[in-house]
């Protein structure tokens, strides 16, 4: 019977601190992991401070939590859905999964690793080095995806499948950064149609 309660409340502090995860992703990706606090999280979640404490000893642990959320949200809406395809057409389904997820505002503040990227980006530590590692992983995976479509003969062999994952991901991230800034709704669109012709004109289909 204890150990029976004592899974059912493991349970409920798994959910419990998924949920307090859910809202910090969303405010931080607005405000930036830096303007992400205990007490600000606290307030919003209308819980105690001390509580909180109990699921995350600093500001540092809150962060690193928040970008492994993140990752998870990433992965289930971006990565996963395009797995079962394969070579190029993986590449184009990720890519459309990624403008999906930006565009649609899976998070207030736009795309979370862009947001998260540029706060982070000369500021040394546990937290940037955490995002790197993810950004170099995404980046990695475009690349590894568009060799792999190059290897089946999808891709054109002239093509350098580092340059295409740069590109991808650099329209992707100009379209978050237009989005935000302007307030351009049709930025991540161009990107999309900017991209698909990229890969268009690689293919060894016409």
């Amino acid at each position: 019977m204890r150990h029976t309660k004592g899974k059912v409340k493991r349970a409920r502090g798994t959910k419990t601190r998924d949920s307090i995860l859910r809202k910090a992703v969303s405010i931080a990706s607005v405000e930036g992991l830096e303007g992400l606090t205990i007490g600000k999280l606290a307030t919003e979640l209308a819980i105690s401070k001390s509580g909180l404490f109990a699921h995350f000893g600093s500001k540092e642990e809150l962060q690193l939590a928040v970008v492994e959320a993140a990752r998870l949200i990433f992965v289930e809406r971006v990565i996963r859905p395009a797995l079962p395809e394969k070579g190029l057409k993986r590449l184009r389904t990720l890519y459309e999964n990624w403008i999906s997820y930006a565009d649609e505002k899976t998070f207030p503040g736009g795309c979370f690793f862009s947001a998260a990227s540029l706060e982070f980006d000369d500021r040394p530590g546990k937290v940037r080095d955490q995002i790197m590692l993810l950004m170099r992983m995404w980046l990695g995976m475009l690349e590894e995806t568009a060799r792999t479509a190059q290897s089946a003969g999808q891709i054109r062999k002239d093509v350098d499948p580092h340059q295409l994952a740069f590109e991808m991901h650099a329209l992707a991230t100009a379209a978050n950064w237009s989005s935000r800034l302007f307030q351009d709704r049709t930025a991540f669109r161009t990107a999309r149609t900017a991209v698909l012709q990229r890969l268009e004109h690689v293919s060894t289909k016409k």
